[in-house]
């Protein structure tokens, strides 16, 4: 029996992100990252000493803290 490595282009998205990968996601340094989850600024839990997002989460603060520009 053969094992097979999983793709990272699967049809199933990914739903949980490291602090670099959100730091990637809103394009800002990993740092800032962690300054915004000591303020409680970002929701996140930890697996052991690591931290992890629910990118559907993120997603929806992204929405949620869209101004909308008058027209």
């Amino acid at each position: 029996m053969k094992h097979e490595k999983p793709r990272d282009d699967d049809a199933t998205p990914r739903r949980i992100m490291t602090a670099n990968e959100v730091a990637a996601y809103f394009k800002v340094h990993p740092t800032t990252i962690y300054k915004l989850l000591r303020r409680g600024k970002l929701p996140a839990f930890k697996i052991g000493t690591d931290w992890r997002f629910d990118r559907d989460a993120i997603e929806k603060l992204v929405i949620d803290r869209q101004v909308k520009v008058p027209s």
